[in-house]
């Protein structure tokens, strides 16, 4: 690793982040995730799993395929589906404890399929769709609920999310894909709070503190929208929760990199892709149309065995050097049976899913990509010392963190005020440029109201002793 010191022209704006962001905390695991609301329903209906010819228990076995994390929804109160309701939630923690994997509960505070394009109030809240306090109570009151009711049961999850692809203002009424206005953010905000809220309420009762986490479909929309919820109160949350779907998206996999990156510097979370699939066929199972189809794929990443593996292993080698922590895949085993959904019999999801019917069941290469050789990103600590008899925080403007709007505001050492330390990960053999000043950079525009600290780099981390310069 070299680092360089380069001092580059004035950039206008540069943004202070919160104090809480400033200093990046113990690294978290990563996240190798399947999102399996459909598998007790898929069981019911007949599907079998296969591995090497033999019929697996489906948990098990994408436990042993590398899977460590499961996610699973909640519908508020779908009467046209058995499935994904309180007892349905149930069997599946139950079942992806006992195979050892964390779970990630999904609210999707509706009836029906909250996402992107619309949130829809159930049924139940309708009445109260316009009163904020009322159905900011109704939404704590519900969320608490069920997290107690899973604890009691041993069966508290280890993360949350607090809506789902949340793009459209919560709970709204019409669908946003014809009709989007724009979002009332005090409105909002209150229900995102009381969500947020009731998570850590429940989880301040348990053995089990629930991350939480916040979700937006698309990287191109998940910047705006936090900017957005941060300024209008909406900051305690752990996890980013990105959907990537190059179908409905305008950025490809560079994008959704400089994304990841940006806003793990931005904000004081995670970031995870917590959804996101590829087509290992363009063929379909049965007569329900498939989702994904030829105009879902990337240059390079054909419809094929190989295609499917290499996108999901390229796609998480991004995630990890983005300093992302996890992938989540939807829903790979969705598989076409006897069944029918409202589109039509069998799935509209087969020919993405990690199990080939035309092999009886078995794998595609895809599902072990938790197994792949990663390259991990390098972390790296910026060490700062202030002149003596200096004080106060210190800004830090770099390359790395991905925009030239960015800049981290350093605080002193808590056992030596006159040293800072910032500690982040970039691509291995990577030459970074940064500038450190001794207040916040480019106020109201102007380079004089900071002051570049002169700095002496060494051969791996970045460790200078100073004095200030105009």
């Amino acid at each position: 690793m070299k680092i360089r010191r380069i001092l580059l022209p004035a950039f206008a704006a540069l943004m202070a982040l919160p104090a809480q962001a400033q200093q990046a905390g113990q690294p978290a695991p990563f996240y190798f995730g399947a999102d399996l609301s459909y598998v007790n329903e898929m069981e019911d209906c007949g599907a079998i799993y296969r591995k090497d010819g033999q019929a697996r228990d489906p948990y098990g076995l994408f436990a042993e395929m590398g899977t460590n994390l499961v996610r699973v929804r909640i519908w508020n109160d779908a009467e046209w589906t058995n499935y994904s309701d309180l007892d349905d939630v149930r069997e599946t923690i139950r079942r992806a404890r006992a195979a050892r994997m964390e779970v990630l509960l999904d609210f999707h505070y509706s009836d029906d399929w909250a996402d992107g394009d619309k949130q829809i109030v159930p049924k139940a809240w309708r009445s109260m769709r316009d009163d904020t306090p009322a159905l900011a109570q109704a939404l704590y009151d519900y969320t608490f609920q069920t997290l107690r009711t899973l604890d009691a049961e041993g069966l508290m999850p280890d993360q949350v999310q607090v809506g789902n692809e949340t793009n459209p203002e919560m709970m709204g009424e019409l669908d946003w894909k014809t009709a989007r206005p724009g979002i009332n953010w005090e409105r909002n905000a209150a229900l995102f709070n009381a969500g947020i809220k009731a998570v850590r309420d429940a989880g301040a009762q348990s053995s089990i503190q629930p991350l939480v986490m916040l979700h937006i479909a698309q990287p191109e929309n998940v910047e705006p929208w936090f900017a957005d919820a941060w300024k209008h109160g909406v900051t305690d949350f752990d996890l980013i929760g990105v959907s990537y779907y190059r179908k409905w998206s305008t950025q490809g996999l560079d994008g959704l990199e400089q994304t990841i990156n940006r806003l793990r510097h931005r904000y004081p979370a995670e970031v995870v892709v917590v959804e996101t699939a590829y087509p290992f066929t363009t063929d379909s199972a049965d007569d329900s149309p498939n989702l994904l189809g030829e105009d879902s794929l990337l240059p390079g990443y054909p419809a094929t065995y190989e295609g499917q593996r290499q996108y999901m292993v390229d796609l998480t080698q991004r995630v990890k050097f983005a300093g992302g922590v996890g992938v989540v895949y939807w829903e790979p085993a969705w598989v076409s049976t006897d069944c029918s959904t409202r589109w039509g019999q069998g799935s509209n999801w087969e020919n993405a899913t990690y199990f080939d019917w035309r092999r009886d069941g078995e794998p595609t290469p895809a599902a072990t990509f938790a197994q792949a050789a990663y390259q991990e990103p390098t972390t790296i600590t910026l060490t700062i010392r202030r002149p003596e008899g200096a004080a106060g925080s210190l800004w830090l403007w770099g390359d790395f963190l991905g925009a030239n709007d960015v800049a981290v505001r350093l605080a002193p050492d808590g056992s030596d005020p006159g040293l800072y330390r910032y500690t982040t990960k970039v691509r291995p053999e990577t030459d970074i440029r940064f500038q450190v000043f001794d207040r916040r950079p480019f106020e109201r525009g102007l380079l004089e109201s900071g002051q570049v600290i002169a700095v002496h780099v060494g051969n791996d981390d970045f460790v200078g002793v100073y004095s200030t310069t105009r």
